[in-house]
């Protein structure tokens, strides 16, 4: 497949996935605002941040490495190889289940249940989700290396309405069923994604669409472990490189949810303040990771087809690497951008949306101050994601292997500055030591593509370099946005409230007009792809 081509496809990839964030986000905003109306704070808390932590430690530890490792490359390869190598996801997650079921069973503090009652349903329940999603995880690889964009649409939005609809229905008519609850939905989600997935090969497999495609897997029997006379069960190339993703997965999952970690293992927090915690995080993030979230997914798949891992840039093809340097020059000036926007007016506007949201139990406290941090955490979030989307697609095992030690040395170092942070500023320390920790994995990936394109004549961090003009702009939005929010917000009645949203949307406006004028090559890639 052409470079071209695979941009094109990438791109609907990551407009698609961008979408399926968007009502992800967006039914888990709303469900909240719901659930904050019948349910307790501590209720959610436990499932937002205890139970969604166990699952999704779960599948990422059993997956992520594969996930990484089986989309390296062309995907014309020995798939029954890599099929084999996928199914080993499996038992992985059996294990882990296993082994952090006991700890959340029995080493970590039980909510009262008189609080949150059936939390020993909810742990055994959120483990088996786990197990179930690791089911069908052959069928995304193999949807996923072909950009079958459609099939991850429909399976991940159906499963997130009959999720949310069944949530709904129960919360309204049997609230005190508590954690019972969540658990159903949760296993009713990933059942209908696994079957998505599944149906979808069992009728394209041997259609006349899957010849004319050249499809690499004939039978459904073929998605299923096979043993091949006189070959090895597995790629063994595939299995090392899954290996040093292995390592680096267990690092980077502590990075990621650092902070539920040392909620839920250290007790820094109640499980109300989790719960507030918890939807504040998801406002602050409603904007941001429906963006940046596809964004990396899908344009590592991207490099990783045009760029060969582990070879220098005078030894990839050089039109194939101008592309890719352009590519992630405007990738990293369009997340600046977005990041940039979201810091600027998330400062003034954060207070006023909290108490829109959830009323004084959120923007009274240390609520605002909270979502303001996580506004310019959104921007570390933004730059990071897209360049260690690049380095990821590019590294050698080597380097993926030394890079585990540098992520060892920060998981240490993240986890001891969150404990302290938390100490002396609540749950604002959570964010700053997340900003912190963005920061090294930026500088680390920067570092790693400025030496990879040294050689060329290519430039790609010059993306994170908006314009003179536009950044003025930006701090004048700023200043005038903080002086209305003094000014108007957010107890002197409704009137005063739509005088400071006027005054942001005037500002937002000028920053947009300022951009295109601009920012004219980044408006016409985003155009055209």
């Amino acid at each position: 497949m052409a470079a071209q081509d695979v941009l094109g496809q990438t791109a609907r990839l990551a407009s698609s996935s961008a979408l399926l964030q968007v009502l992800f986000r967006v039914v888990t905003f709303g469900l909240n605002a719901f659930t904050l109306r019948y349910l307790s704070r501590e209720l959610i808390g436990v499932v937002n941040v205890r139970l969604t932590l166990l699952y999704s430690t779960v599948v990422f530890l059993a997956r992520e490495a594969f996930r990484r490792a089986c989309l390296s490359g062309s995907a014309k390869r020995n798939w029954t190889k890599t099929i084999n190598l996928l199914w080993l996801t499996v038992p992985l997650g059996v294990l882990w289940s296993l082994i952090l079921g006991l700890v959340w069973l029995h080493l970590l503090e039980v909510p009262d249940p008189s609080v949150v009652p059936h939390y020993q349903a909810g742990v055994v329940a959120f483990g088996l989700s786990a197990i179930i999603e690791l089911l069908g995880e052959p069928f995304w690889v193999l949807a996923q290396a072909h950009l079958f964009v459609r099939l991850k649409v429909i399976a991940e939005s159906l499963s997130v309405v009959s999720k949310c609809i069944l949530t709904v229905t129960l919360v309204i008519l049997y609230p005190q069923w508590g954690l019972y609850i969540f658990s159903l939905a949760q296993l009713l989600y990933v059942s209908v994604l696994v079957m998505c997935y599944v149906i979808y090969f069992v009728m394209f497999l041997g259609s006349p669409e899957a010849t004319k495609k050249s499809f690499p897997v004939a039978r459904v029997k073929a998605l299923l472990p096979n043993f091949v006379e006189d070959e090895t069960f597995v790629n063994w190339k595939e299995a090392r490189l899954t290996w040093s993703f292995f390592k680096q997965s267990f690092l980077k999952q502590i990075l990621t949810e650092g902070e539920r970690y040392v909620m839920t293992f250290l007790n820094v927090l109640n499980f109300g303040d989790q719960g507030v915690y918890d939807i504040v995080n998801n406002l602050g993030s409603l904007v941001a990771r429906f963006i940046f979230l596809p964004i990396e997914e899908s344009f590592y798949v991207f490099f990783a087809k045009v760029l060969e891992r582990g070879k220098t840039v005078k030894d990839q093809k050089q039109d194939d690497v101008a592309m890719a340097a352009n590519v992630l020059e405007l990738l990293l000036r369009l997340v600046l951008l977005i990041g940039l926007t979201i810091t600027v007016f998330g400062y003034a506007y954060s207070q006023l949306a909290l108490d829109i949201y959830g009323g004084s139990m959120l923007s009274s406290g240390t609520g605002p101050d909270l979502l303001r941090c996580y506004s310019l955490y959104v921007l570390f979030l933004a730059v990071n994601g897209v360049t260690e989307c690049f380095t990821f697609a590019l590294m050698c095992k080597e380097e993926v292997d030394r890079y585990n030690f540098v992520m060892l040395a920060l998981s240490l170092v993240f986890l001891c500055i969150s404990y302290f942070l938390t100490h002396w500023y609540g749950s604002v320390g959570f964010i700053l030591a997340n900003c912190f920790n963005m920061g090294i994995r930026i500088a680390h990936s920067t570092h790693y593509i400025y030496g990879y394109f040294k050689e060329s004549t290519h430039r790609p961090l010059t993306g994170l370099r908006p314009s003179p003009a536009l950044l003025l702009v930006y701090i004048i939005s700023a200043v005038i946005t903080a002086f209305s929010e003094v000014l108007f917000c957010c107890d002197k009645g409704w009137m005063a409230r739509l005088i400071h949203i006027s005054t942001g949307a005037l500002c937002f406006t000028a920053t947009l007009i300022t951009m295109f004028c601009t920012e004219t090559e980044l408006i016409h890639f985003v155009r055209n792809q």
